[in-house]
């Protein structure tokens, strides 16, 4: 049976702050924790008000030292927004700190604006071109060192982290295949390119030391409550936020409203219907027969689910009703 597993943006609600998103992230690992699910991933953004985990190492450390048995890791590292041996010494750091648990899964796009990432980088020149290069160096620094190598990675040498490929068009997948990595694709904010992408991923995919044949992760929306209506009003707090910021109005995510949709123009849901059609949205029937759906589809191995949720409350319930409908998939099948 597909696995289940979380993507946490550490949603920042209005009204709300910083400490409290990282407060709820902390508390939402220990309850994915407890309903079995798979890895707890946090991902990399800069200059989002809404967004609390910019510094994902550090997140990663919180949820990881916070939890006992869930698999950690990143969803992902934008490595052109960093030098390779930076991460390796990050990463090497949590898996020495949390053994056989940290997953890096990275990603090739700057999580930001533009004047943002020249912050960050100083300089774009190699950034994106040189990406492939930059993970094979960052693979390297894990390995054990050679006899004349001046550079290391301490802590990271030795360490036995997870790398994934991320992305959300084509390229990301073949670079997975050629270097025999698992590979997540971003379904839930832009599937658009998808099913090329998966096969191309699965068809041209090379064994590796770390994995003998594909595996592949999707993200997938789910949103999930007791009713069908209060589902489609929890899914309102994101389909208000992915239409502020791709007007460029981002902020802290909104309240849900009744009938956001209806109040929108034309394109504006044309843009929604596009970017989010990989959403589950119901009570518990409708997530249960949405999530087989989706998931004899796709084949995918794994599912990394994301519900950016106003109310904690309701988010925490939204992954307990996924849970158990991925439970009674699990029993039929």
């Amino acid at each position: 049976m597909t696995d289940l597993s979380v993507l946490d943006l550490a949603p920042v609600p209005e009204g709300s702050g910083v400490s409290q998103s990282l407060a709820n992230t902390l508390d939402l690992a220990r309850h994915a924790e407890g309903l079995g699910y798979r890895r707890y991933w946090l991902a990399e953004h800069h200059n989002m008000p809404g967004i609390a985990s910019a510094a994902t190492a550090v997140v990663i450390g919180h949820v990881a030292a916070g939890t006992k048995t869930i698999r950690v890791g990143s969803g992902g590292i934008m490595l052109p927004n960093h030098a390779p041996l930076v991460i390796a010494e990050q990463f090497g750091t949590l898996s020495a700190l949390f053994p056989g648990r940290v997953d890096l899964g990275l990603g090739r796009a700057p999580g930001t604006d533009m004047a943002t990432a020249r912050a960050l980088r100083r300089n774009l020149e190699a950034g994106v071109d040189g990406f492939p290069n930059d993970v094979v160096e960052l693979m390297a620094y894990f390995a054990p060192a050679g006899p004349n190598q001046r550079v290391r990675a301490v802590p990271g040498e030795g360490e036995t982290v997870e790398v994934w490929m991320l992305g959300s068009s084509t390229y990301g997948a073949q670079l997975a295949a050629i270097l025999g990595l698992p590979y997540a694709f971003a379904s839930h904010f832009a599937p658009a390119e998808m099913e090329h992408a998966i096969d191309i991923y699965r068809s041209r995919f090379q064994p590796s030391e770390s994995l003998d044949k594909p595996h592949l992760m999707l993200g997938l929306n789910v949103f999930a409550a007791e009713t069908d209506a209060e589902a489609t009003l929890l899914f309102s707090s994101l389909q208000q936020a992915f239409v502020n910021l791709r007007t460029g109005r981002p902020g802290k995510l909104p309240p849900p409203i009744e009938n956001y949709v209806e109040t929108l123009d034309p394109a504006a849901r044309a843009m929604l219907d596009s970017a989010l059609s990989c959403a589950v949205v119901g009570g518990p029937e409708t997530v249960r027969a949405g999530l087989d759906a989706f998931i004899r589809r796709t084949g995918a191995d794994e599912l990394m689910v994301t519900a950016q949720i106003f109310d904690h409350a309701a988010r925490k319930r939204s992954f307990e009703i996924l849970a158990e409908a991925h439970r009674e998939l699990a029993k039929a099948a």
